[in-house]
């Protein structure tokens, strides 16, 4: 079987590859926000009977974003002073974007941060690392937006 995609060797024994579902929703009262998410793709992973694959977490909107690291209050500050430096909100003038909608900050601290996050999926559990928490970032609030959980694997 040296070779062989995943995939293939899931057909080879005879088993299918399963597929999982679900949409987080998240609504951040103020600009910007970072909340936990490790515990509801756990969740997830739990509802999918998935023991051996791949987690799939994207934030669905263009001014959020889903990342990895640690859960620490302080390393939360020093993103926000870091990627208000990077992309400040103010003067909204600066942006071409802007016109609509007053967040281009939003977009580009986006960028920074990333869109998805991929996990590997053993065992039945997460396959995080020391200290690594699952985080929904949030750029441009005060209105719903959602977040795909999409697990594969068998």
């Amino acid at each position: 079987m040296a070779g062989l995609t995943a995939a293939a060797v899931g057909v080879v024994r005879g088993r299918k590859m399963k597929s999982y579902r679900k949409e987080l929703w998240f609504e951040i009262r103020g600009r910007r926000g970072f909340v936990n998410i490790t515990g509801q793709v756990e969740d997830c992973l739990r509802e999918s009977g998935i023991r051996e694959g791949l987690v799939l977490v994207n934030a669905m909107h263009i001014t959020a974003s889903v990342f990895i690291n640690d859960d620490e209050s302080g390393l939360h500050h020093d993103y926000e002073v870091w990627l208000e430096k990077l992309a400040p909100h103010e003067p909204v003038e600066q942006y071409r974007h802007n016109g609509y909608e007053d967040n281009a900050d939003a977009h580009l601290k986006r960028q920074i941060m990333g869109r998805e996050v991929v996990v590997a999926v053993t065992g039945g559990e997460l396959d995080l690392g020391t200290w690594e928490q699952i985080f929904y970032g949030e750029f441009d609030g005060n209105r719903r937006k959602r977040v795909l959980v999409k697990i594969i694997g068998e």
